[in-house]
């Protein structure tokens, strides 16, 4: 189903939102500032496949911020891209500041009235409808809420000044570590394997994971989930959450990063 269409069912469910004009699809907007007193540049990316602007959303801002020097993980921007269908992408505008280590998604669509409730798992406003693109569990803002802790940042919640959300997302800016004359800078890149790969993508789209739930949703067995997450938590990519669930490390966060910029 493509956006637009998408789009219509929302608004008969909601009665809240325009639809954009006949042929159009909905646009968003990348602005970039390289420095705080010139003008942005604006780049504009429309779609009319839900999963296909996302990714191109989520990549495009991830790849912006990353040549500035941004830190923010692409799993924490992909969340907030996609909670973007509860706005329906109205005048959805993406804003990069602070050399690529805050991003500021703005919208305006019905807003977030419960703003704290809104970053605790289980509350959410997703339709029937959005839940064939979406999760629809309410695990999406804590999740990203969670994993800009671990990296010492912060993920915050605003009203847009008429109406709808603004969301941004920061990190600290850590100084370049110095390498030695005439060298790269080096970075160790653990040995993964494929199943350890998808335990990492699993844990990360669910915040935090223990072996029973790693177990189902992988097939395989309970002994197996329990091994691959030993070794993976050996690598400094998982840590112990209590109640025998696992979450990422900051390290887990950017091999993650690793993974989708390859």
């Amino acid at each position: 189903m493509s956006i637009r269409a998408l789009i219509a069912r929302l608004v008969e469910e909601r009665r809240t939102a325009p639809l954009p004009a006949d042929g159009d699809e909905p646009e968003v907007r990348l602005a970039v500032y390289d420095t705080p007193l010139a003008a942005p540049r604006v780049v504009s990316l429309r779609g009319d496949d839900f999963h296909t602007l996302v990714g191109e959303l989520a990549a495009r801002t991830y790849e912006v911020s990353r040549e500035r020097g941004g830190r923010v993980p692409y799993v924490v921007i992909r969340e907030i891209m996609e909670n973007l269908i509860h706005a329906y992408f109205r005048n959805a505008t993406i804003t990069v500041l602070d050399e690529g280590n805050t991003i500021r998604v703005a919208d305006q669509g019905p807003g977030i009235q419960d703003k704290d409730r809104a970053l605790r798992p289980g509350y959410s406003t997703a339709t029937a409808e959005m839940r064939r693109y979406i999760r629809g569990v309410g695990s999406g803002l804590p999740v990203a809420h969670e994993q800009m802790a671990f990296l010492g940042g912060s993920l915050v919640i605003e009203d847009n000044l008429e109406q709808g959300t603004v969301i941004t997302l920061s990190v600290r800016r850590d100084p370049p570590a110095p390498a030695p004359a005439g060298e790269p800078p080096a970075r160790h890149v653990p040995e993964v394997t494929p199943r350890q790969k998808k335990v990492l993508l699993l844990i990360a789209e669910l915040g935090a994971a223990g072996p029973t739930t790693i177990a189902k949703e992988l097939d395989i067995s309970h002994s197996t989930a329990y091994r691959e997450l030993q070794v993976l938590r050996g690598l400094n990519l998982i840590t112990g959450r209590g109640r025998g669930r696992r979450t990422l490390t900051e390290e887990g966060i950017a091999y993650l990063d690793e993974v989708f910029r390859s």
